[in-house]
């Protein structure tokens, strides 16, 4: 399992990590592998053409719960 995230600095979910990525913000992506496809496959052709390497967490609420939310997240990033 990835490192835990609560402090650092990071933004969660898919609107936040998409214009960290694209504002050259985001040192590593965090996915989840129960995430839906179609929203995660966008943002990890995005990392990996930035050279952002891409970390995967088995569920949602694990994701979440390493990122210190109370809720399930499918998408990470750590700024």
């Amino acid at each position: 399992m990835p490192e835990n995230l609560t402090n650092s600095a990071k933004v969660v979910g898919a609107k936040q990590v998409r214009r960290a990525l694209n504002a050259g913000r985001a040192r590593r992506l965090y996915a989840a592998r129960d995430a839906d496809p179609q929203l995660i496959r966008p943002l990890e052709e995005l990392a990996r053409e930035q050279g952002v390497e891409t970390l995967w967490f088995d569920s949602m609420k694990e994701l979440g719960r390493d990122c210190g939310i109370a809720v399930r997240a499918a998408v990470a990033a750590e700024l």
